[in-house]
């Protein structure tokens, strides 16, 4: 199993072009890079000033798990993933380091919006709905209750914030004024395909997927959009335990709502450079890995095998 905490990676043998708040990307060549993914967390757009374990190789883990299930179940889906391999450019000491925290993936044209989806009205969507009936400013039926189903899943844009900023909530035709009409629906299009395919896949396994965001990108080459970031991991979506399900309340989650539960009850939402207790970090990782496992049938040693 990779090192427990790792919130700092550097990789002389690369040049890094950026640091987010969970991934490093570094340039391989002018068409591929290497994203690495370390263990750090983010709670209302801030991150913690400590990290979680083994979650960097978790995200990575699972996200190659997705992109391999997604394309074979999704017609048409190009993503940006190319393998879980290391370039032979880094160093041994290196190659350790981003063992099983690391992908190659495609060099793309990033598209500034986040395609939000959601099969559930929970989080800020209820609390937009119990205002205003509305969600994203978008008419919802009469008597949903919370973290009841939507009738349909819904797609519910936002911006692409700069580190440090926050998202701010837009409709569809935000979202294609900034994109263009056509990309604008190409990426609604592939987001429902993708989070309707991934939710029955998950439930099956047990897990609600209650909400979740995508990023995609452009193949200038070819004018497709393609799947690119993270895929339905516990850090982009909400994920939901369906044995313990019940609407008109909160519920279980695998996903970092507990620690979004805990920074709220303790009046440190929105504060910078708060450390989270050893038991948070600890209860967040357990949760992690158990819809790890319950997704790709393997313990995350199992999935590092090989590598």
């Amino acid at each position: 199993m990779p090192s427990p905490v790792v919130t700092s990676i550097e990789l002389s043998s690369l040049r890094k072009l950026a640091s987010g708040k969970v991934r490093d990307l570094y340039e391989i060549d002018d068409k591929t890079l290497l994203f690495v993914t370390t263990d750090r967390i983010s709670a209302y757009d801030v991150i913690m000033a400590n990290g979680v374990p083994f979650k960097g190789a978790l995200l990575t883990q699972i996200s190659a798990h997705w992109f391999r299930v997604l394309a074979e179940r999704v017609p048409g889906l190009k993503t940006h993933f190319l393998t879980l391999s290391p370039p032979p450019a880094l160093s041994d000491a290196e190659r350790s380091l981003v063992r099983g925290r690391s992908m190659q993936v495609r060099r793309l044209k990033v598209f500034p919006v986040e395609a939000i989806v959601r099969g559930y009205i929970t989080g800020s969507a209820w609390k937009e709905y119990e205002k205003h009936g509305t969600v994203h400013g978008l008419p919802q039926p009469a008597g949903l209750k919370q973290c009841s189903p939507f009738p349909q899943p819904i797609y519910t844009p936002s911006t692409k914030a700069e580190l440090g900023q926050h998202d701010e909530n837009i409709t569809p035709a935000q979202a294609a004024a900034i994109v263009g009409e056509r990309y604008a629906a190409r990426i609604e299009e592939l987001a429902l395909s993708i989070y309707e395919a991934g939710a029955a896949y998950a439930r099956e396994r047990g897990i609600i997927i209650a909400d979740t965001k995508f990023e995609f990108g452009l193949d200038e080459e070819t004018d497709e959009v393609v799947l690119i970031d993270e895929v339905l991991t516990p850090d982009s979506s909400r994920f939901w335990p369906a044995d313990t399900y019940e609407v008109g309340r909160d519920q279980d989650s695998f996903d970092k709502q507990f620690l979004r539960n805990w920074l709220t009850e303790n009046g440190l939402k929105y504060k910078e450079g708060v450390e989270m207790p050893a038991e948070v970090a600890d209860a967040t990782s357990a949760r992690y890995q158990d819809a790890f496992q319950r997704l790709t049938g393997k313990t995350l040693d199992e999935a590092l095998v090989g590598l």
